[in-house]
């Protein structure tokens, strides 16, 4: 992936920060979702008093597309911290793994995890989700 559009997602991800409910843990995370047809999806997280009804900013953004009609995924980047201060990688939680095993390929589907335009590193979903159940299992 040519920097140029890593440094592009990165920026859309930090922007998704502001738009962060996070009243509880005050933990902000911002994602940008690159469909193979080139357009972006983006999204954050969303809290609930309840806990088990948020919604994390990966699957705002994947369920943002898939309800648009958008099938195949490219990439997606993933920004978080404390009260929005990037200090460290913000990796997709469990659910958010099974998701992306849903949509993406698993040898192919990239995971960019940043801090900012200079420091980040680039998963596939197959290395953060070594043994994932998908469409293909069900086969």
């Amino acid at each position: 992936m040519e920097k140029k559009l890593i440094d592009e997602m990165i920026g859309l991800a930090v922007a998704q920060l502001q738009y962060s409910y996070s009243p509880y843990s005050h933990f902000k995370v911002g994602a940008a979702l690159l469909t193979k047809s080139g357009k972006f999806y983006t999204g954050c997280n969303i809290e609930n008093a309840a806990y088990s009804p948020a919604n994390c900013a990966e699957r705002t953004a994947i369920f943002k597309a898939v309800s648009e009609g958008e099938r195949e995924f490219e990439a997606i980047c993933i920004v978080g911290g404390k009260d929005g201060v990037l200090t460290e990688y913000a990796p997709p939680c469990g659910v958010c793994r099974q998701v992306m095993m849903e949509f993406c390929d698993p040898e192919k589907f990239q995971i960019i995890l940043a801090v900012d335009k200079e420091q980040y590193d680039i998963f596939t979903l197959r290395g953060l989700l070594p043994l994932g159940f998908g469409p293909a299992s069900l086969q």
